[in-house]
């Protein structure tokens, strides 16, 4: 079974996802990495040419191809666990963790990074943030407290899968 952690972004999906498979001794995946390494392009880009209707039916796919995997940790893009379609597919192969993170405190991981298109209106992040929590909450097996450090979240998650 896949461990598919969920979360906005900056609340530690990859930190914690690249701890969780090292304790258990799984497979990591990301999917914004394995988008882009298909695709040859960053995301950023992939959004500017394509649009959002392509990278979301791109996500889909890779989705899709995850459910079929067995045993690995995979952190999804932010957005990924907004769409039912991805849900579904997901829960297939694996429980869904969301990490629930305070706002403030991604802030404060994010800091003033420009890597973030939708972090450099924080109003906006904000606005989105409170939107997708709903979606996350919904399609979470598992709610568990981002706030902690990595290291000690990876640990909880890792308890509750033994």
């Amino acid at each position: 079974m896949n461990i598919i952690l969920c979360g906005f972004m900056g609340c530690g999906k990859t930190t914690v996802g690249t701890e969780l498979a090292k304790i258990m001794g799984r497979r990591f995946i990301d999917t914004d990495e394995m988008i882009e390494r298909q695709q040859g392009i960053a995301i950023k880009a992939i959004f500017t040419v394509h649009g959002e209707d392509y990278f979301r039916d791109l996500e889909h796919q890779c989705c899709k191809e995850i459910s079929s995997l067995k045993n690995c940790v995979v952190s999804t893009g932010g957005g990924a666990l907004t769409f039912q379609r991805n849900v579904d597919v997901l829960k297939n192969g694996g429980k869904i963790v969301f990490l629930d993170t305070d706002f403030d405190v991604i802030c404060d991981r994010i800091g003033n990074s420009n890597n973030r298109p939708l972090f450099q209106d924080r109003e906006k992040a904000f606005e989105l943030y409170n939107e997708r929590k709903d979606k996350y909450l919904k399609a979470a097996d598992i709610v568990i407290d981002g706030n902690m450090s990595a290291r000690k979240t990876a640990m909880d998650i890792a308890n509750m899968f033994r």
